[in-house]
């Protein structure tokens, strides 16, 4: 969210229009301010008798799983699980897009295992002798 007006300038504004008596239109090509902002502090004005800029009430969210420690614990039960699967066998019932943040939090990464470092070399080079010349296979 962009940051408010301060309360100094919102006064000066205010000043002009009440004091010099100039019309809202050229307050706003004065200071280079659109007419609903002058016309929402005015408001403002007549509501709370100041024009400060509200408080923001805004934060992080509670989340939905709390105990992480559980969480990792979960997902190394179940390594063979998708995130919609997780989410279906998670109790309370979170979404999928809530089981991939969870997991992005855990730091848990599911790498590929690399199969061609662990394959046996004679075993695949008979394999290879089978099958004979592979151009005949097209």
């Amino acid at each position: 969210m962009a940051k408010p007006y301060s309360e100094d300038f919102r006064q000066k504004v205010m000043h002009a229009i009440e004091v010099d008596g100039l019309p809202k239109s050229a307050v706003s090509r004065l200071f280079h301010i659109s007419r609903n902002t002058i016309n929402l502090w005015c408001q403002r004005k007549a509501e709370t008798g100041d024009v400060k800029a509200k408080v923001s009430t805004g934060g992080q969210s509670q989340r939905k799983i709390q105990d992480l420690a559980k969480f990792a614990e979960f997902v190394n039960q179940h390594p063979d699980k998708t995130q919609r699967e997780l989410a279906q066998l998670w109790d309370g019932g979170v979404s999928q897009p809530t089981i991939s943040r969870a997991i992005a939090k855990i730091r848990y990464r599911r790498k590929k295992t690399y199969g061609h470092l662990q394959r046996d070399e004679a075993q695949r080079a008979a394999f290879l002798g089978e099958l004979g010349d592979p151009r005949g296979c097209l």
